[in-house]
């Protein structure tokens, strides 16, 4: 008879290795399977195949109960890591379909210095510890861009503003101010109005949010005669908020921005005729992007930030 077909007939079965273990552990055939709520006749004639299987008697067996042979105690040693590794399989494969490990990537043009994202990315990892964040800060262009071939799950950005072919959920609007030197003459003030800064000269990085703040401040002071000095700089938000304290002008920052402040820099509220000016955050993601850990975060945003109904 070929030995390898009656091996694949035959073979080791995982409930072998279990009702081995347990009648080790307990001592006893007939306790282990009162236990394991088998019938004791099942347990022990598995047991029996196991040890038929292998070769190798796993037990002395008395009327005391079972007690391992030297050779069954390696048997049971090994059939005690397979369990173990097989247990961690299962419990590791129904995290991944839950999301509950795995990787999450997220692109914003914003600061996490303060405010909602902040809040938002500290809430998931500390609901989810397992999930491998990667945070993603460039340009919007260089983020669509991350977004269409997969490199990124999601995109945190300014603006409701549907990306092509993509989902979108509406977020959080944050508020726009203005940072001064601590001794500049507007920072006496509680609040600026945009038409204030119309004498002055705003540094702004060539990078976003800063392009998107600079058409803002077109938008709000419509006549060129208006609209205050604007430079552009290649550098990033830290790098103006240090032109800044130097005294080299002001700049249009994001609410969230705050939270990573330098001596010598405050911040007022900028306003128009209606109240202080927001921008609005939305989510975007690939409709095709299966990965648990998204659908477990865009649930997160969905319960942070519900969508509102035309009536409220």
């Amino acid at each position: 008879m070929d030995q390898s077909r009656t091996s694949r007939g035959h073979a080791v079965d995982l409930q072998q290795l279990r009702f081995a273990v347990a009648a080790a552990d307990y001592g006893s055939i007939r306790q282990a399977a009162e236990l394991l709520s088998v019938r004791h006749s099942i347990l022990s004639r598995s047991i029996r195949q196991l040890e038929h299987l292998i070769g190798v008697a796993i037990f002395e067996r008395s009327g005391g109960g079972v007690k391992p042979t030297p050779a069954g105690r390696s048997v049971l040693r090994m059939a005690g890591l397979i369990l173990e590794q097989v247990d961690v399989l299962v419990a590791t494969a129904k995290s991944n379909s839950r999301g509950e490990v795995g990787r999450l990537s997220i692109g914003f043009c914003t600061s996490i210095s303060a405010g909602n994202l902040r809040a938002t990315l500290s809430e998931f990892k500390n609901r989810h510890p397992r999930v491998e964040l990667a945070t993603v800060e460039r340009s919007r262009t260089h983020l669509e861009t991350a977004l269409r071939n997969g490199t990124a799950d999601v995109l945190i950005v300014a603006g409701g503003a549907r990306l092509p072919d993509n989902s979108v959920h509406p977020l959080w609007s944050e508020r726009i101010l203005v940072s001064l030197p601590d001794n500049h003459a507007l920072a006496t003030e509680t609040v600026v109005h945009w038409t204030d800064l119309r004498n002055e000269t705003v540094v702004l990085s060539q990078h976003d949010p800063g392009r998107e703040l600079e058409d803002l401040l077109i938008s709000k002071l419509v006549s060129p005669a208006d609209r205050p000095k604007i430079e552009r700089h290649d550098v990033s938000r830290g790098i103006i908020k240090s032109l800044v304290s130097m005294k080299l002008g002001i700049s249009l920052v994001l609410e969230s921005d705050v939270g990573a402040s330098l001596a010598g820099l405050v911040y007022r509220e900028l306003r128009d005729g209606t109240g202080p000016t927001r921008v609005d955050f939305s989510a975007h993601w690939r409709a095709d992007n299966d990965n648990p850990a998204l659908d477990i975060f865009l649930k997160l945003l969905a319960e942070r930030y519900p969508l509102l109904s035309s009536g409220e």
